[in-house]
């Protein structure tokens, strides 16, 4: 059995970290954390989740580890403009393991287009619908690599690779 590891993700992408990235649905801020690392003190990172709790263990965790280039942010992605971001104001965008928890996919992957900036990437990563053995949320909620496909192609993001990522979840690095 093979997890996520944030810093084999960011090892395998074809393209180097740099400038700004946008965590969307950072959760506990593991990619955070690693991209913080990647981009190094150039480049800066915008953790962004719905939750307070969430914000909160990633402001401990960067505490923890001294890194000065995060910055967290409150904000419900399943809102037009919902991240507050200006649009094409990031080079990157991560979002790990959130289309499941929203109905509104269309304008989670719509807010990912805006924000990325004309040549930015986007690493989308989601739970695979045929991994199974009780790990993860139920097949029911998980989105196809078709569905995905076709959500990213309607947002005008149509560079599309797949990007290996483990036995659980599958992944696409995207280029605008």
């Amino acid at each position: 059995m093979s997890f996520v590891d944030p810093k084999e993700v960011i090892r395998s992408l074809p393209e180097k970290p740099k400038g700004t990235v946008a965590d969307f649905g950072c959760g506990a801020g593991y990619f955070s954390v690693e991209f913080s690392k990647a981009v190094g003190n150039d480049g800066r990172v915008i953790a962004i989740d719905v939750l307070p709790s969430a914000l909160e263990a990633i402001e401990s965790r960067i505490k923890t580890e001294g890194l000065r280039n995060v910055a967290t942010k409150r904000a419900n992605l399943e809102r037009v403009n919902g991240s507050g971001l200006a649009p094409a104001s990031v080079d990157w965008v991560v979002a790990k393991d959130i289309l499941f928890q929203n109905a509104k996919k269309d304008v989670v992957i719509g807010e990912i287009a805006r924000v990325l900036r004309s040549g930015g990437h986007a690493v989308i990563m989601e739970w695979s619908p045929s991994a199974g053995g009780g790990i993860g949320p139920d097949v029911k909620l998980r989105v196809s690599p078709d569905e995905l496909r076709n959500l990213l192609r309607s947002a005008g993001l149509s560079d599309i690779r797949d990007l290996p990522v483990g036995a659980f979840h599958y992944a696409f690095f995207v280029t605008k």
